[in-house]
């Protein structure tokens, strides 16, 4: 049997939830310990619903409880989903049996069986996504509840869409259940770790270049786009980017910097700092695998190789997330991926857009000038 070997980022089962939760219309069910339901309702902030087997069920079988709990959602006019975790798949339980009674959706997602994007890529094969042609606009990817910045990503997005009168399709994983079923052709992504595999693709939204070039092919494939004004406010912000900078490097030398993230993320936020800061790249630290890169890049799953890549390069900047933080102590720190303890996150903030780099930017620039003041 497989382990859990990546202790900083979250399980299948997990990444299966934020799947599902994200869907206006679904009621989740985790079917296993309370642990296994705590922990993702307190990463992804989202109403979820647990069997908590005890003893008893590991000892006699865990089939009265989950009928109980899914007799007690049936009333709710949701679609109710059951994500399996370990314990049942580990006793051999068959699930699919038990459920033969109910109109539910299975997601056989143990956390031994992958990390948090093969259960996400998983619950929505499940869901099965199709395409319909006559649905118009762009379909949003890679909003994943677990995803900190998700719900402004989304935000941003659809405020460039408007600006290029481009319309929505649907929006993976942040709709209403039925448009899964009712996808454009069309897609654009915010965070390439979590692709729902639906339409084609058109490009990222990560960085003034990829926006850029995302909405060429977006004017290219919707006859009714503006894309101008959105080219034009990318044009003005990178410029005010670009001034931020040259600022902050009349004042100080350019940031060596160590990037720990899924490698969406790391990648966007490496060529920014590298492109607008003139950073020194030291390491990057993806939690799950890594893709063609510029830079030094590996994968790191463990805090002992966090804390080896800090000790190696000493960098004067550390982005990732409260497991860095903490090992970094006083070094410059921006937090880009969960966990973020520690601090109080209301508004819905991005990381892709147009606002995206400059809230990058000037997380960077404050973190790095707090510890140089």
């Amino acid at each position: 049997m497989p382990e859990c070997d990546n202790p900083l980022w979250p399980c299948a089962m997990t990444g299966a939830a934020a799947c599902l939760a994200g869907f206006d219309g679904v009621a989740v069910i985790i079917h296993g310990s309370s642990g296994c339901y705590y922990y993702p309702t307190t990463l992804l902030h989202a109403p979820l619903h647990g069997t908590f087997i005890l003893e008893n069920e590991v000892i006699f079988g865990s089939e009265d409880r989950l009928r109980e709990v899914i007799g007690g959602l049936a009333g709710t006019g949701k679609r109710i989903a059951v994500v399996t975790t370990c314990v049942p798949a580990i006793l051999g339980e068959d699930i699919q049996s038990m459920l033969a009674d109910f109109d539910v959706i299975l997601v056989d997602s143990p956390g031994f069986s992958g990390d948090v994007e093969t259960g996400y890529a998983n619950a929505l094969s499940r869901l099965g996504p199709q395409i319909d042609l006559s649905t118009e606009g762009v379909n949003i990817d890679g909003a994943c509840l677990f995803d900190p910045f998700s719900c402004g990503n989304v935000q941003e997005i659809l405020r460039l869409f408007t600006m290029a009168s481009v319309p929505a399709g649907t929006i993976f994983c942040q709709d209403r259940l039925e448009k899964v079923y009712h996808t454009a052709p069309w897609t654009v992504s915010t965070n390439a770790d979590f692709p729902s595999g639906t339409g084609n693709v058109l490009g990222g939204t990560l960085g003034f270049d990829a926006i850029r070039a995302t909405f060429y092919k977006i004017g290219d494939h919707i006859e009714e786009a503006d894309i101008d004004p959105v080219l034009r406010d990318v044009r003005q912000q990178e410029e005010r980017v670009v001034r931020a900078c040259d600022k902050y490097l009349q004042r100080y030398d350019p940031p060596a910097a160590a990037i720990f993230a899924g490698n969406s993320y790391a990648l966007f936020a490496a060529e920014v700092l590298h492109r607008f800061l003139d950073a020194e790249i030291c390491c990057i630290g993806t939690r799950n695998m890594p893709g063609a890169s510029p830079f030094p890049v590996k994968r790191t799953d463990g805090i002992s190789q966090v804390n080896e890549l800090l000790k190696a390069y000493t960098p004067d900047l550390v982005i990732g997330s409260s497991f860095e933080r903490v090992i970094s102590k006083d070094i410059a720190f921006v937090g880009i991926i969960p966990p973020l303890r520690g601090t109080v996150r209301l508004s819905p903030t991005p990381l892709a857009g147009v606002n995206g780099t400059l809230f990058l930017i000037e997380q960077v620039l404050n973190a790095c000038m707090d510890r140089k003041a």
